[in-house]
């Protein structure tokens, strides 16, 4: 299970929390820090997708402008807080970072056929797949570029990251192989599809800091088992939430085909939904068999375990955190694991 909100090794209480980027920290120096950070990782990211053309600029702010959580520079910044947080090196790889999630969901929109994202029309939908996708390259580039002036280690470690969310799109797309564990495989897409990126934040923001070794491979480490758990937070929110809470559609992925965790679980465990099991082995189609699916997945055997397996990314996270030093930063990177398993209840 996961911790309380605050640090487990003394049951120190949150108080007087500062919300960052939708999150909430505690400490105020922290929070002033993180907060400064962020505005200049925001300031970043509209000097860096200037361009002569200024098409190429409009298309780019798109997605930019349109906000969401930047979840990735908050976990670098996070990061960075276990050495010197201040470098501009730090502030430009999380600026890096949050370009390559960035055009990541300029292609994903159009290989899912999405007509909008964060709240406003897609890219794809505004305009057309190839300004899409021809935007999501140009945010790759804008990035790259970026990273050499990092070094020669970011630029390697960047490419290793762009290859596992080539590759965990293209398992997605292909599917498990005949007598491949499916959750198995799922478990590999999100962590490849998501948990990749994230651990790259942490990696990015404890070695700019100029943290030790040995905190940069925890920190890279949490990244990966938390940005997997956000992953599996998001499919219990697609069923679980009231769109009033969620801001999202619940029955989402059902509609687009997408078997999540839950619904994987549900089709691979033992005393499963009959009825369920027949929904989710087809088609959906029709509405009111996707409201029937979610009705049944709300109660169903395969929610119960993804919450499972969510407590157990967290308790996995926590026990990296626990040896980090026992600053500020450890308190909030604590928090920020109990945040994203609190979304779902």
């Amino acid at each position: 299970m996961t911790s309380p909100v605050g640090d487990p090794t003394n049951g120190a209480p949150w108080e007087a929390a500062t919300v960052v980027g939708g999150f909430d920290i505690a400490d105020s120096t922290l929070a002033e820090s993180v907060r400064g950070g962020m505005s200049r990782v925001e300031r970043l990211l509209h000097e860096a997708v200037e361009s002569d053309l200024d098409f190429a600029t409009r298309a780019s702010l798109h997605l930019v402008d349109a906000g969401g959580k930047r979840f990735r520079p908050l976990f670098t910044l996070l990061s960075a807080e276990f050495g010197e947080s201040d470098r501009e090196a730090v502030i430009t790889s999380a600026a890096v970072l949050e370009m390559v999630h960035l055009a990541t969901l300029y292609h994903d929109d159009v290989m899912d056929e999405a007509t909008m994202r964060r709240g406003a029309t897609s890219a794809n939908a505004r305009w057309n797949n190839s300004v899409a996708i021809l935007t999501g390259d140009f945010l790759f580039a804008q990035a790259s570029r970026m990273a050499a002036d990092l070094g020669g280690d970011a630029v390697r470690t960047l490419a290793r990251t762009f290859e596992a969310l080539v590759t965990g799109q293209m398992r997605e797309t292909v599917g498990p192989d005949a007598g491949e564990d499916r959750v198995e495989h799922y478990l590999e897409v999100i962590y490849e599809k998501t948990g990749s990126l994230i651990a790259t934040c942490g990696r990015f923001g404890a070695s700019f800091s100029g943290a030790d070794p040995e905190q940069v491979a925890v920190l890279e480490n949490v990244g990966k088992i938390v940005g997997t758990a956000f992953q599996i937070s998001d499919d219990i929110i697609d069923i679980a939430s009231p769109p009033d809470e969620s801001g999202k559609t619940p029955g989402t992925d059902l509609r687009e085909g997408v078997r999540t965790l839950p619904m994987l679980y549900e089709l691979t465990a033992p005393g499963g939904d009959p009825r369920l099991r027949e929904l989710l082995a087809g088609t959906l189609d029709e509405d009111e068999d996707v409201q029937e699916a979610l009705r049944r997945l709300h109660d169903s055997v395969g929610l119960k375990r993804a919450r499972a397996a969510l407590d157990d990314y967290a308790a996995r996270a926590n026990e990296e955190i626990a040896g980090l030093p026992d600053v500020p930063a450890r308190r909030a990177l604590y928090a920020l694991v109990d945040y994203v398993v609190a979304r779902t209840r």
